[in-house]
């Protein structure tokens, strides 16, 4: 067998494309095996909205049927006309927006102050103070609820929308949330602004603020939907109807003797909707901030 044969090889076997190793291969199936697990949970989870849904477009008697009627026999859209007549849901709903707003904008203000001082700052005792404000998280509201009260009365605020309003201005959880989202910033861009002669405040809400969107969006967000829920805390403080908010006014669809389901649930339905708007608009700056908060220090 002559040199050539031996170790010439042939051009079709130098010119073939070797395989990508890194090029994913195709799935056989239009779905992940995680869809089988995903999808009974998502049908769990959402079978109590569509109950809700049901229950109020249906007629008293129906819901008091049983077996439950899934399909009503006449769609009753009057049921929420009904409850902006029979209570002042109007009232109870503008209270809740006004508190809510006040809420969040005061924690994403504060909150800013003491996560960047936390964040920057180095002073005696910051971790130490840290570590005792990230400790309120594990005290229930049930222990200080009756000291915050005393407080509150003291300053003249019960009966009054300011009670919900002024000890909800900061928390730890937005503190902790935007201490640890500042740490991932680069400080070089913080000591650049102050060598051109910015002061703290003006690095602050200048450069630091509008590289957090993620995280002030994600406390906003969670803010939001705690404040819109709180139900113990208004019950406590609030005494006058058209002072309520809307998770204490839906109580008074509810009697000893009676309950109006049918309107209870057009009611929860009309109270859900600034909710669910807010968490569609705002989820991809949810699901970012979480992401990316704790990724340094």
């Amino acid at each position: 067998m002559s040199e050539r044969t031996l170790f010439e090889a042939p051009v079709e076997a130098i010119l073939k494309p070797l395989p990508d190793e890194g090029e994913p291969t195709r799935r056989r199936f239009l779905f992940s095996g995680w869809h089988l697990v995903l999808l009974p949970l998502a049908v769990v989870m959402i079978v109590p909205l569509l109950w809700m849904l049901i229950t109020s477009v249906e007629t008293l008697n129906e819901t008091r049927h049983f077996p439950p009627i899934l399909v009503p026999h006449q769609i009753r859209w009057q049921n929420y006309t009904q409850v902006l007549r029979q209570a002042p849901f109007a009232r109870w709903m503008l209270n809740t927006l006004i508190v809510t707003t006040l809420v969040v904008i005061g924690n994403l203000f504060f909150c800013s102050l003491a996560g960047y001082a936390f964040a920057r700052f180095r002073f005696f005792g910051r971790d130490v103070v840290f570590l005792l404000v990230l400790a309120t998280l594990m005290v229930p509201f049930q222990v200080i609820m009756i000291p915050t009260f005393l407080i509150v009365r003291k300053l003249g605020l019960i009966d009054t929308l300011w009670a919900l309003v002024v000890p909800n201005l900061a928390g730890a959880f937005g503190i902790f949330l935007l201490r640890q989202f500042f740490r991932t910033l680069p400080i070089e861009l913080e000591e650049a602004a102050r060598i051109d002669g910015a002061s703290r405040l003006g690095v602050l809400f200048k450069i630091v603020l509008p590289l957090s969107g993620p995280a002030l969006a994600t406390l906003a967000v969670v803010t939001f939907l705690w404040t819109w829920n709180d139900f113990l805390w208004p019950l406590i403080t609030l005494y006058t109807p058209t002072h309520y908010t809307l998770q204490v006014g839906l109580t008074t669809f509810q009697g000893a003797h009676q309950t109006n389901t049918h309107l209870l649930m057009a009611a929860n339905v009309m109270s859900m909707v600034p909710v669910l708007l807010l968490f569609f608009l705002a989820q991809r700056y949810f699901i970012r901030g979480i992401a990316t908060t704790g990724l340094k220090g």
